[in-house]
């Protein structure tokens, strides 16, 4: 399924993913799921929230650089080759290449999530059968 991510730029300094979390604490926003990855000077961090529109709105209201894509929401086994058979085989196999992916374990049993970034969200939903 498709779903919106939202995408803060953050300075790599010591309290600065502290500042951004506290924003949408203060702000009543849950975070779903998250990815950190970080550069020399910046990060970027990517967020599934409770509430996008309204996050974005905190997160820009606090000086923050924030912005919201699509990405694809997968359900998979959460078995051993689960990642593998249900999503990266599939979009392999379709010529569709993750640009990046982070996952996190869903609350009915034996199921997990995964958000993928893909170029072609169409071709990716078709390999996906979703």
């Amino acid at each position: 399924m498709r779903m919106k991510q939202v995408s803060v730029f953050i300075e790599n300094a010591p309290g600065r993913l502290a500042e951004m979390l506290r924003v949408l604490q203060q702000n009543d926003i849950n975070i779903r799921a998250l990815s950190v990855a970080d550069g020399t000077d910046f990060g970027i961090v990517r967020l599934i929230l409770s509430d996008v529109d309204k996050g974005i709105a905190a997160l820009r209201g606090a000086g923050l650089t924030a912005s919201a894509n699509d990405v694809l929401a997968a359900d998979i086994p959460d078995e051993p080759g689960g990642l593998l058979g249900s999503i990266v085989e599939p979009l392999g196999k379709s010529g569709i290449n993750l640009e990046y992916f982070y996952a996190f374990v869903d609350p009915t049993p034996g199921r997990a999530t995964v958000v993928l970034k893909v170029r072609d969200l169409e071709k990716a939903e078709k390999a996906l059968g979703m």
